[in-house]
């Protein structure tokens, strides 16, 4: 498909011009914002993907966690704050 568009400049010629991109949706979180959101310590977000309880990957030296797995996460956390409840 062709995102571009035909325009005119001030002389008069024809020139193309590409049609605007949507800006990138945002895909990853690092380990101080998903600690913001949980409340939580950056140390212990680390710890927490480190053992598992919080999936996440290693790019470079940084960790990324998905918007989902921060939603299973809470959904896991919650779920066993159900089943300890009287």
């Amino acid at each position: 498909m062709d995102m571009s568009t035909t325009a005119r400049n001030s002389g008069g010629s024809q020139y193309r011009r590409k049609a605007p991109i949507d800006p990138i949706q945002r895909r990853w979180y690092t380990v101080p914002e998903v600690a913001e959101m949980l409340g939580y310590g950056p140390t212990k977000v680390r710890m927490m993907c480190i053992t598992g309880d919080l999936r996440s990957l290693k790019d470079g030296g940084s960790r990324r966690i998905l918007p989902a797995w921060v939603d299973e996460y809470v959904a896991m956390r919650a779920a066993e704050a159900e089943a300890d409840w009287p």
